[in-house]
């Protein structure tokens, strides 16, 4: 059965790999970012009919508001709702690091991820649907100082207390944890590294489950070199 599937941060990267595969297997995407133009051309590739394009700064909540009734105006309901929308550090560590990045990381990484949720919520418990979030092994790590690491730890509780939030409803919740993905989110490429389409298939994996399958949490990392 096709899927009213709402991806954040869906302009490059993971997001984008997501919204392509989940085309390819025959579900519906309303695509948002902060990025206009690359939104667009991912339309243009998908084709209008199977894809929409919102322009959103996941840290607004009217934005976001706004992106749930425009999804929603266009296909009636939403049956999956990734949260992809984070950001990097601009440097290591926590004395290195840059206070308004800092900042940023936070609504980003945190704030935004959370104000998603709360507002998928009320669909997702209509159509017995799904929330992924996109975690980081860096969820599972020790990093030195770092405040990304420690965002992405929120997103690991975060993700536990939702799930327990809506057990019995029939909504699900995921949490997909990707060691490093060679992605846009860094300055230079990363041979030894995931590719998106990697996270991208774990995403659909976990997206068709039968209904009384729920994978809380999946861990994706490169074989070691």
């Amino acid at each position: 059965m096709s899927k009213i599937i709402l991806i954040t941060g869906a302009s490059s990267g993971i997001g984008a790999a997501c919204a392509r595969h989940s085309a390819k297997a025959g579900h519906k995407v309303i695509l948002a970012a902060r990025s206009a133009d690359k939104l667009e051309g991912l339309v243009a590739e998908l084709g209008a009919e199977n894809a929409l394009a919102v322009t959103c700064d996941v840290t607004d909540a009217d934005q976001q508001k706004a992106m749930f009734a425009a999804a929603t105006d266009r296909f009636g309901r939403l049956d999956v709702v990734l949260a992809n929308a984070g950001l990097g550090a601009s440097a290591m560590g926590t004395e290195n690091g840059d206070i308004d990045n800092f900042k940023e990381m936070v609504l980003v990484n945190n704030f935004g991820v959370a104000v998603t949720a709360k507002l998928a919520i009320p669909h997702l418990k209509a159509s017995k649907g799904h929330l992924v979030f996109v975690g980081s092994r860096a969820g599972h790590a020790t990093l030195p100082g770092s405040v990304y690491g420690a965002t992405k730890w929120f997103i690991r509780g975060y993700a536990e207390n939702v799930a327990a939030e809506l057990s019995g409803t029939g909504a699900r919740v995921t949490n997909i944890n990707p060691g490093m993905v060679d992605t846009p989110f860094f300055d230079e490429p990363k041979p030894n590294a995931l590719r998106p389409d990697d996270i991208a298939r774990a995403f659909i994996y976990a997206i068709e489950q039968p209904e009384h399958v729920m994978i809380p949490s999946l861990q994706i990392y490169p074989q070691p070199q």
